[in-house]
């Protein structure tokens, strides 16, 4: 993704509705944009109209992806396996071993999606802290 996409792809999330309290879209985008072990990557239909995306990044070994998105009107048509495979292989081009990613518990149909590529629950309890941002 470049710049350019930040609109479409911030869009697309929220319509995806992975946008939650107090995530802010467009900073995570451009913060996920600015690192060098994180990017976006999207895909387009060939008239060039955003589809999908997936920010992917990594820390030491492990790659984390987040903001999996698919066009709400072409999911289930295979563009998610193929962001998730492309992710995938940007991780694996960077040395990374293991790939992580949350899934709201509520969300089965995802979860079901990510067993069918391979993943599984791990027996880890994700914990969380806010920061306060600095004005």
């Amino acid at each position: 993704a470049t710049e350019q996409d930040e609109v479409a792809i911030t869009d697309l999330w929220r319509a995806c509705d992975l946008v939650v309290s107090p995530n802010d879209p467009v900073r995570d985008f451009r913060f996920v944009r600015a690192k060098p072990t994180s990017d976006i990557l999207a895909a387009f239909d060939e008239s060039g109209v955003l589809i999908g995306s997936v920010a992917v990044g990594y820390d030491s070994g492990r790659g984390w992806l987040s903001y999996v998105s698919v066009a709400p009107a072409l999911q289930r048509q295979g563009v998610g396996r193929d962001l998730i495979r492309a992710a995938e292989q940007w991780l694996a081009a960077h040395g990374v071993a293991k790939v992580h990613l949350t899934v709201r518990a509520t969300n089965l149909d995802v979860v079901r999606f990510y067993e069918r590529m391979g993943y599984g629950a791990t027996p880890s309890i994700l914990m969380e802290k806010g920061l306060r941002q600095p004005d």
